[in-house]
């Protein structure tokens, strides 16, 4: 099915003909007023693209920037003259089929030279009216509308993924320490004493020695689990607005002059 950005995009392209000789610049594209499918495109052809010759879309296809017609340049170049008006009358339409009849495949081109190839049945058995826009049906007209219809789906959207990695960080405590320091003590001589005081000689040199202690920090590390980290999913739900265009169809209504009212 073909949507409007494809139509958009084929305006301003360069047409080019079934043995890939160009053709000229794609200006306006026409739709099947019944299927909204393009059919026609005029390209600019003769002495500086001074014409516009309508040329089919059926067994077009893309070819890099270009568009490949099912056609010839030469069948493009001797179309029929039709107005650029933005519409195709009935009497244009049936030139332009009859010109390029035989050209492309039987699929491609109804015979009857109208747009639809259904049968037209008017003025057969159980058949009332006639649709003078294409062909017959019965009696009543069906009026059709687009409807939207939205769903979801689940797309990945990335990959998150757990490290763990080594930081350093300076950590300080205060640890008290002790340590020995030298005291004089005085010790008078008494009754008590005297005889350990006496004891040396009279007039004599001596040494004592002392040994000192002190305590120093004393540093050690040790490693120790603290947690376990994971990694979870889950769900967050959040209203995301939708904005479609559609289509549908209404019925003018005749009033009893015959005159069509909206």
């Amino acid at each position: 099915m073909t949507n409007p950005n494809d139509v958009q995009q084929m305006i301003g392209r360069t047409a080019v003909d079934s043995d890939g000789t160009k053709i000229g610049k794609i200006g306006q594209v026409y739709l099947d007023d019944q299927t909204g499918q393009p059919v026609w495109a005029t390209v600019t052809t003769g002495m500086f693209g001074s014409k516009q010759s309508f040329a089919p879309l059926y067994g077009s296809k893309q070819a890099g920037e270009e568009l490949q017609l099912g056609v010839s340049k030469e069948l493009v170049k001797g179309a029929p003259r039709v107005e650029d008006d933005g519409h195709l009358e009935d009497s244009e339409n049936d030139a332009l089929y009859q010109h390029y009849a035989g050209h492309l495949g039987t699929e491609q081109v109804p015979q009857s030279g109208k747009k639809s190839g259904r049968e037209d049945l008017a003025g057969k058995p159980g058949v009332q009216g006639k649709d003078t826009s294409g062909p017959t049906t019965d009696d009543a007209m069906t009026r059709s509308e687009e409807q939207l219809h939205v769903g979801t789906e689940k797309l990945e959207t990335g990959k998150v993924r757990l490290r763990k990695y080594i930081a350093t960080e300076n950590v300080t405590q205060t640890v008290p320490v002790s340590r020995e320091e030298v005291r004089l003590e005085r010790e008078p001589i008494t009754d008590a004493n005297r005889g350990e005081a006496m004891s040396g000689g009279d007039i004599t040199e001596e040494e004592h020695e002392v040994t000192l202690h002190a305590e120093r920090p004393v540093v050690s590390k040790e490693s120790v689990p603290v947690e376990r980290v994971r990694l979870g999913t889950e769900t967050v739900t959040e209203d995301h607005e939708v904005n479609e265009t559609l289509r549908k169809e209404q019925i003018d209504e005749p009033d009893v002059t015959g005159k069509a009212k909206r």
